[in-house]
């Protein structure tokens, strides 16, 4: 039998959700259909980081079947509550090299291989599993040095690196853009990692059309410059609650 708590948590996710998630969708489509896109081509990632297993079944009921993690541990834990195969599971944040086997293990698409090393572990372990792994580049597009991922000066040949190891499916490319309000510089991050992905494209048709970019405060511009996965939590879910 359910416990009070999670019942409450149940009814106020469903009840959250009955009302962003519409909103959430208007924005893509609005953002799509400015710039000339269809807004099927854009996925909705559920970030359902720091949000109990409430959150990922009332994810599932409104529809949403994209859910991603920022943490292994945390998402091997909610895999492991809502089944394998009850949802495509996204690891969207850090993945350590000696994780790299328990994400190989649970995540159908790995966002955020940030180094060749990274991405050499996770080559092997899905060898050693027998198994073709989904992972995106992730590239530091704006240049900061507070974001992972690779220095754009780098980022076609070492994606084309990564592209040669056995075991990886490199889909595309994925960006953590600057957390500000100004247009300009997220456009600007934005239009980088799609360049960088025409460019890396132009020299293996292998590697995936996919661009993992923008977030709650930045989705339309991502759209507009043409991403083709949107992360979103806090316009989904809220807040986190507090641990």
């Amino acid at each position: 039998m359910e416990s009070t708590e999670s019942l409450v948590f149940s009814a106020m996710y469903r009840e959250r959700l009955a009302e962003t998630l519409p909103r959430v969708l208007e924005r893509i489509a609005a953002a799509a259909e400015a710039s000339g896109r269809d807004a099927a081509a854009v996925r909705l990632v559920a970030v359902t980081k720091g949000h109990p297993m409430e959150a990922l079944e009332a994810a599932v009921a409104a529809g949403l079947r994209d859910l991603g993690e920022n943490r292994v541990d945390e998402l091997e834990e909610k895999v492991g509550c809502l089944g394998r195969h009850a949802a495509t599971w996204h690891m969207i944040g850090h993945v350590q090299g000696r994780k790299a086997a328990r994400t190989v293990e649970i995540a159908d698409l790995v966002h955020s291989v940030d180094t060749l090393r990274l991405a050499e572990r996770i080559s092997r372990a899905a060898e050693e599993a027998g198994r073709r792994v989904r992972v995106l580049a992730q590239v530091n597009a704006s240049g900061e040095e507070s974001k992972s991922g690779f220095d754009v000066a780098e980022a076609v040949e070492q994606t084309l690196r990564m592209a040669e190891l056995p075991g990886l499916r490199v889909d595309g490319l994925m960006t953590m853009a600057p957390f500000v309000d100004d247009e300009g510089i997220l456009s600007s991050a934005f239009r980088v990692l799609r360049e960088t992905l025409d460019e890396v494209r132009a020299s293996d048709p292998r590697v995936g059309p996919e661009l993992s970019m923008g977030m709650t405060n930045d989705l339309e511009i991502a759209v507009r410059e043409g991403s083709t996965m949107v992360r979103i939590g806090t316009a989904l879910f809220g807040e986190r609650p507090a641990s």
